[in-house]
């Protein structure tokens, strides 16, 4: 018994654990409309088709979605003008946290803040744990996911790339980026 489980882990080793499968690239996004945290209005990730979105869910309780915060706001900024929307969507957490979490680290010019009520959008995208960030194209497809905390170079590198016409490639980031089917 000691050697077949010694086996399972050690055929794992080799196997970047962050990097988590999903057989969403390259799919529509899933369209739901989701209530803004902050306001009385709703939106539809589908509303948003002919832009570039990045699709982060988070938490205030999440210790990783903390330290990614910084990235992602700057990223937003640093995008804005290019036609980048960031979507805040918050999974499994109280409104009120989640706003003491961005009144304590900050809110991105821009970017839109959204609650997921039964977390129906989370189950949509098949989110495993959280951080996990999706870039969806401007033709609403899903075109690349990243499993835990983002960095700024991260996000610039998988950015970058999709505004040229290009599909992210997990060997020009500096951290795992899910690839597409087939490659």
């Amino acid at each position: 018994m000691a050697v077949g489980l010694g086996a399972v882990f050690g055929a794992r080793l080799n196997q970047d654990p962050t990097l988590v499968d999903t057989p969403l690239i390259g799919e529509p996004v899933p369209s739901r409309t989701l209530p803004y945290l902050e306001r009385d209005k709703s939106v539809s990730l589908s509303d948003l088709r002919g832009q570039i979105v990045v699709v982060n869910f988070w938490a205030s309780w999440c210790v990783a979605c903390r330290e990614e915060h910084s990235a992602l706001v700057a990223a937003a900024a640093a995008y804005r003008d290019a036609g980048v929307k960031f979507v805040g969507v918050v999974y499994q957490d109280t409104k009120p946290n989640a706003v003491s979490f961005l009144d304590e680290l900050g809110r991105g010019e821009g970017y839109l803040y959204l609650t997921d009520p039964g977390s129906r959008l989370a189950i949509d995208f098949g989110v495993f744990g959280i951080p996990e960030t999706f870039f969806i194209d401007k033709k609403g497809r899903i075109a690349a996911k990243i499993t835990g905390g983002s960095t700024l170079p991260l996000l610039s590198g998988v950015l970058d790339k999709m505004l040229v016409g290009g599909t992210p490639d997990p060997s020009v980031t500096t951290a795992p980026v899910q690839e597409g089917p087939g490659e």
